[in-house]
């Protein structure tokens, strides 16, 4: 399939990169020229304006935007009103809120666009292993689309989770849920660190460790044995451990619904309580942050 991408950052860049490996033709964007440039080396067909990268589409024309959510988000679907007609196909891939997923989905349906929202999961890593794809919108469409899906998606790895808005809410979800899990590994990294045992303990072999066959076995943990293995004590980093808005969003969501979430309430807090110390947990926390979404860091 033939298909543009707006936006070339962490995760747009080789999602590009991946497809194209898996036989589909890209047009790409972004505002800086270098990264089209950089990225027409693999095999893309550039574009250096949204006018071009639209006429280089054929009917119907689908266009994946992978830009932070908020503003920027509008500021392209509005500009892209005025290029897409019926038919015409917008997947909104970044981490959007499933509420302005709504509101984009019925302003675009009156002039024939159709909006489809897909959750990303798989950050840096997504080139080599695949990105966790939760897409909702109409179930139409994702059947038609579904070739890209799971070209981008590892086995099994990508789902029709339901109407507009449906791939956001799941994506907020597992970010929250990923909030809690980071938390408890933090913490605990934390308690063998202020044990006496501290000084003969490995963390990157701990963490190597609870990978073979241990409950708590993770890919949370094979990033963790990587970043111990670079800085024993994650002595380079802060521990300040920013926050993409998602885990907001599902707390307000648990209060809307009286779901009790206090993990991933807790999680929240305690990020926000980073900015103000430098606490082993909250290193473990930013070291992770690096480690699966290329997130930066604050170094000493």
């Amino acid at each position: 399939m033939k298909l543009a991408m707006i936006g070339l950052g962490r995760m747009g860049m080789n999602m590009v990169k991946r497809l194209l490996q898996n036989g589909h033709q890209v047009v790409a964007w972004n505002r800086s020229s270098d990264k089209v440039e950089e990225v027409m080396k693999d095999g893309a067909e550039g574009a250096f304006s949204l006018v071009e990268l639209v006429d280089k589409l054929p009917s119907p024309k689908i266009v994946w935007l992978m830009l932070p959510a908020g503003p920027l988000v509008d500021e392209h679907i509005t500009k892209l009103k005025d290029l897409l007609g019926p038919g015409d196909i917008i997947i909104e891939g970044g981490n959007s809120n499933f509420k302005d997923d709504q509101r984009r989905y019925e302003e675009l349906k009156k002039l024939g666009i159709t909006y489809m929202d897909a959750g990303v999961s798989g950050g840096i890593w997504g080139l080599k292993v695949g990105y966790c794809t939760m897409v909702g919108g109409d179930e139409n469409i994702f059947k038609d689309l579904e070739p890209i899906f799971k070209s981008l998606a590892p086995k099994d790895g990508y789902l029709y989770c339901g109407p507009t808005g449906a791939g956001h809410y799941v994506k907020m979800i597992h970010n929250g849920i990923e909030y809690g899990m980071m938390q408890a590994y933090g913490e605990g990294f934390a308690l063998l660190e202020a044990s006496p045992y501290a000084e003969h303990l490995d963390y990157a072999k701990v963490s190597h460790l609870w990978n073979q066959g241990s409950v708590v076995r993770s890919w949370l943990l094979e990033l963790l044995e990587n970043a111990f293995g670079e800085d024993p004590k994650l002595d380079e980093i802060q521990g300040y451990v920013d926050d993409s808005g998602e885990g907001r969003w599902t707390i307000e969501q648990a209060i809307e619904y009286r779901v009790a979430a206090p993990v991933i309430a807790m999680s929240l807090f305690q990020r926000f309580s980073s900015r103000n110390e430098n606490a082993f947990e909250n290193r473990v926390l930013a070291a992770l942050r690096r480690e699966f979404g290329g997130h930066a860091v604050k170094e000493k």
